[in-house]
């Protein structure tokens, strides 16, 4: 298993940060992965709009995951209508 660092960006309303951070932690432990933290980034300007949006809630998590479980963690991602972005970066050990 390799470690992550998955950020992700969720829009402002409540009941979409919550449903989308909800939906995202049981995507991640359904695929075996193992989260080890979660950072709260908080409410930041967007470099260019998202989905007609200029701010997003910034969320940091640090997870421990198969290198292959990524690839079909980005396909389900992308159906997530509660996520505006997400980026996964390996971290060198």
């Amino acid at each position: 298993m390799r470690r992550y660092e998955l950020t992700v960006i969720f829009p402002l309303e409540e009941d979409q940060h919550r449903a989308g951070r909800e939906q995202l932690l049981s995507d991640l432990q359904a695929n075996g992965v193992e989260v080890e933290k979660t950072d709260e980034l908080g409410d930041r300007d967007l470099a260019y709009e998202v989905k007609k949006r200029k701010r997003g809630k910034y969320v940091l998590l640090t997870m421990k995951s198969d290198p292959a479980k990524i690839t079909v963690l980005d396909r389900i991602f992308k159906l997530n209508t509660n996520l505006l972005k997400y980026l996964f970066v390996r971290v060198e050990e």
